[in-house]
């Protein structure tokens, strides 16, 4: 592990926090920075995951304070996807501890250029369309999917999540972006329990980090707020490639 001064670090995070937590709340692309920066810093792939997660609630805090306007009568599709993501949330983090990083790192980068693709692509759906229960169902499992791949690694599950809200929910995009950041608020809560009683917290590195993600996931909803979704979309598409493309590099 590298050795910074604790103040330093301190600042350090709390910046990669704030970036991070902006990029969470706008595009569920907080591994895009944080990740990445956790590794540089000197901590291992597990643990970065882990202290990742675990600061991660702050950001849907901030987000969800942030939110109020979008998330007026969402409870009835939040009723529907919270359940399914926890459960698999929960599964995803206990296969954490039990499989090897290294083998489901190899379909990741995969499954990130899924929902890249599934936001660069334009798909508008009319207000109130219907769509078939085939493909509702099929959402619904991709739903329980995403659940537990959060829980066992969780690197732009926001994007995936989005591309499947954008297929059933009936809300526009800055509503159902604003479901995503309470679903994974909660999810999060869920993973940073099963780590807590399974490995070691480090609680000064979690702290100034979670602290970051807090501001900048109170600003997020702003900046979706004012800015135009097909932007929006394609700079999550083009973010997600990026990712896509380094973590892919890191498997192979």
């Amino acid at each position: 592990m590298i050795e910074v001064d604790v103040g330093l670090l301190g600042l350090i995070l709390i910046i990669v926090g704030i970036l991070a937590g902006i990029c969470n709340a706008v595009a569920g692309l907080a591994s895009l920075v944080a990740y990445p920066s956790l590794l540089a810093l000197g901590l291992p792939p597990i643990m970065a995951n882990v202290t990742n997660t675990v600061a991660l609630i702050f950001s849907g805090v901030g987000a969800t304070i942030s939110s109020q306007k979008e998330l007026r009568g969402a409870h009835k599709e939040l009723l529907t996807f919270l359940p399914i993501t926890l459960l698999g949330c929960i599964c995803g983090a206990l296969l954490l501890f039990a499989i090897p990083e290294s083998d489901f790192e190899k379909i990741v980068p995969f499954f990130i250029l899924f929902g890249a693709f599934a936001e660069l692509v334009p798909y508008t759906k009319r207000p109130n369309q219907e769509v078939s229960l085939l493909t509702k169902l099929l959402a619904l499992v991709g739903v329980f999917l995403v659940g537990v791949y959060s829980g066992y690694f969780g690197a732009a599950a926001g994007v995936l999540m989005l591309a499947l809200l954008g297929i059933i929910s009936n809300e526009p995009f800055a509503k159902y972006n604003a479901e995503k950041n309470v679903i994974f608020a909660i999810a999060n809560v869920i993973s940073a329990i099963i780590y807590g009683l399974n490995t070691r917290l480090l609680w000064h590195w979690i702290i100034p980090l979670a602290l970051g993600f807090l501001i900048g996931g109170y600003i997020g909803p702003i900046i979706v707020r004012h800015t135009p979704t097909r932007l929006l979309k394609i700079i999550i598409g083009i973010g997600a490639i990026i990712l896509a493309i380094s973590l892919f590099i890191q498997a192979y």
